[in-house]
């Protein structure tokens, strides 16, 4: 939220908003618009780089396809690497969404709001990235007379362990 707060240009809270209005369901999606100029704030100056820079720095706090979406969103032949949005994912159409947002923000945009409207989403998608990455074992820890399996996993129903002590009648 600093490194966000630092930023003279509210272009990227224009887009997030566009794109809060077109795609209300894709929280990633408003989430790329708000944070995918991110990088010539990590550093002023590279803009050949920006746009991977932002999803280095995305990836481990709010995911793969936020950072994928990030990494994406430059034109098409730039030298960030914007060729492949039909790759894993397939989120062509959503990079070409936060494209024609992004345009749309520079011209003229909505209010852009408060980057503290922000913040529940950012923490919303930051916990489910952290879910995802860390799914070996829910934080509340293994169901009652589970088995770790492999890799740390419970070993569910039918692989031997029970989810709960069986009663007698």
């Amino acid at each position: 939220m600093e490194l966000l707060r630092g930023s003279r240009d509210d272009r990227a809270l224009r887009t997030a908003a566009l794109l809060r209005r077109s795609h209300p369901a894709d929280k990633e999606l408003q989430l790329a618009g708000l944070l995918h100029d991110m990088g010539q704030m990590l550093r002023p100056g590279d803009r050949a780089r920006h746009a991977v820079l932002a999803a280095e720095a995305v990836r481990p706090l709010l995911g793969e396809r936020v950072a994928r979406l990030v990494r994406l969103h430059a034109p098409a032949g730039a030298a960030d690497g914007a060729d492949g949005a039909d790759g894993p994912g397939g989120d062509a159409d959503a990079v070409a969404t936060l494209r024609q947002a992004r345009e749309t923000a520079a011209a003229c945009g909505p209010d852009a709001g408060v980057l503290e409207d922000w913040r529940p989403l950012l923490e919303l998608v930051a916990a489910g990235a952290r879910r995802a990455a860390g799914n070996a074992i829910d934080p509340l820890g293994l169901p009652r007379g589970s088995v770790p399996g492999p890799g740390g996993r419970g070993a569910g129903r039918g692989a031997g362990a029970t989810s709960w002590p069986e009663r007698s009648p």
